[in-house]
């Protein structure tokens, strides 16, 4: 039997509101400080999680059963399950269904037949995918002090990046209240683990996902004016921190640390990288499966190489994409040569220019200049070195940098707007990245995210939302708006025409083919969709 032990423990406050007789008798309530110790679910299900993670007849989606919320005491569901584990599948299944609530997919059967027009759909859509307050640990879900808006499907937990581009749209319907629910939501998540994870689940606690924290201030700001920047400047430190520990102690001679890699030129640039690497429990049966493919073609990997570098893709939300991965000498790309710990991402950089420049921003409305000037540097320090590593002259585009081989990786993506999208680009080279995206990435649908069709849902031929809006913003930022205007009326045209036909939104699309749907990745084609619905409303309020 195959184990893999995570390697940290968290222990969290949480605040509970004792009401009962109280709040009938007319009694104040009383806040109740109270530890919650944090594990993940190969803790704290043992020998149960990994018997049921590795067998395939018991659920299709391996996140099925970490989801469970358990309806006993843990102890006495491991207890007894240690009496019926060998008596078979039938029987494993009825003992777990009778010790967990399993989760379904109940979002899409409260509104997939609803035949409003889209906008009114996706207004009360907010309301479907909302969830309250959490009120204590439940199985693997870290509580939240605030309600919060969940993408859909299988999806059934906030996720960090996907909720900026949710809040787009939460803004065009005038929903404050809940985007300030949901950065403080973020907010919480930074003060108690140092970071923002990936979603508000225990096996998502060794990484994070594509820094957008700064991005939502600037939503949150507009409503609320820039005082929220100072408001929120200690939770922006910490969110730097986390991308950046480690940073103080490289030299030439020891240049990689965690996220932060030392160029040859001094400068400091990122990676996604996980604190683990073990399977992920959410992927636990496809994550084995990957290594055992990866040792057995090249001897000189670990399969534990091989599982930092799947967690590492899917921190960057390209989960998974041909941008982490070696081509073959046919130019194939096999998830078993996947790679992401090898590359510098020039999305990932241009988002952590962003956050120095807000930082400085913060510091700067917080009177205190110095701090200002300092990130203010650091912000374009990193901006000249996304010109000089991220810039392919030869090919007119910005592309990843593999920063052990010292040169450009060969997959065109819709990454490359990134530097558009922050205003990094020189005017010119703007107009470069213009003529590569109309000529090899703009499809009937929409933008593709990369030309390569790999099977991998981060590929051809499917289009996703939040790529739409990066490229769209980053043309407009250099009045390139014939093309901009061109992916926005594909991308919503697409989402329309789809909509019509199901009235459903989902998570992604198959730009290529507009009569097919899209596919491809480790699951099916969600619907809900978080970040669909909050684009198409920014898109078609432009």
């Amino acid at each position: 039997m195959i184990r893999f032990q995570l390697k940290s423990v968290y222990t969290f406050l949480i605040f509970l509101c004792f009401l009962g007789c109280k709040e009938e008798a007319g009694q104040e309530t009383t806040a109740v400080e109270k530890e919650v110790v944090i594990l993940p679910p190969e803790e704290l299900y043992g020998d149960l999680f990994y018997d049921i993670q590795q067998n395939e007849n018991l659920f299709g989606d391996s996140k099925t059963f970490v989801d469970a919320v358990p309806e006993k005491n843990i102890d006495s569901i491991r207890a007894e399950y240690q009496k019926i584990k060998t008596e078979g599948d039938s029987a494993i299944l009825g003992f777990l269904k009778d010790n967990f609530q399993i989760p379904g997919e109940e979002t899409s059967k409260e509104y997939q037949t609803d035949s409003s027009d889209i906008g009114t759909h996706i207004k009360k859509l907010w309301l479907v995918l909302k969830r309250p307050a959490d009120e204590e640990l439940s199985g693997t879900l870290i509580p939240l002090p605030n309600p919060y808006i969940i993408p859909g499907g299988r999806f059934r937990e906030i996720y960090y990046w996907d909720s900026y581009f949710t809040m787009l749209g939460l803004q065009v319907d005038g929903e404050v209240e809940t985007i300030q629910n949901m950065v403080d939501n973020f907010s919480f998540l930074i003060n108690e683990f140092g970071f923002i994870p990936n979603g508000n689940r225990t096996y998502y606690l060794s990484r994070s996902q594509p820094p957008f924290y700064a991005l939502m201030l600037d939503v949150l700001a507009e409503e609320k004016g820039d005082s929220i920047y100072a408001e929120y400047l200690p939770e922006l430190e910490k969110e730097y921190q986390f991308w950046m520990k480690g940073a103080q102690n490289l030299s030439e001679n020891d240049s990689v640390v965690n996220r932060v890699v030392r160029m040859p030129d001094g400068s400091i640039l990122n990676r996604y990288y996980d604190d683990n690497n073990t399977p992920r429990p959410e992927s636990y049966r496809e994550d084995i499966k990957t290594a055992e493919e990866a040792v057995a073609t090249n001897e000189d990997l670990t399969e534990e190489e091989v599982y930092r570098n799947l967690r590492a893709a899917a921190e960057s939300g390209w989960d998974f994409s041909s941008r982490w991965i070696k081509p073959d000498a046919s130019g194939n790309f096999n998830l078993s040569a996947i790679h992401t710990t090898d590359i510098l991402p020039v999305d990932l950089n241009s988002l952590l220019y962003h956050l120095e420049k807000t930082i400085a921003k913060a510091y700067l409305i917080s009177e205190n200049p110095d701090n200002a000037r300092e990130f203010k540097e650091r912000s374009e320090d990193r901006a000249n070195a996304i010109e000089k590593y991220f810039w392919n002259a030869s090919k007119g585009f910005y592309r990843d940098y593999d920063f052990t081989t010292g040169e450009h990786t060969s997959v065109v993506s819709v990454a490359g707007v990134y530097p558009l999208f922050f205003e990094i680009s020189s005017e010119e080279k703007a107009k470069k990245v213009a003529g590569i995206i109309e000529s090899q990435l703009l499809m009937e649908g929409g933008v593709v995210s990369t030309p390569n069709h790999s099977g991998q849902q981060w590929d051809a031929p499917n289009g996703w939302a939040p790529l739409q809006w990066m490229a769209y913003k980053g043309l407009q930022n250099y009045g390139i708006s014939a093309l901009a205007n061109t992916i926005k009326e594909r991308w919503t045209s697409l989402n329309e025409k789809v909509y019509k036909n199901t009235y459903k939104m989902t998570e992604k699309y198959n730009v290529e083919d507009l009569s097919k749907e899209s596919g491809g990745g480790e699951y099916p084609t969600q619907d809900g969709f978080g970040w669909s619905n909050g684009v198409y409303k920014k898109l078609t309020s432009e």
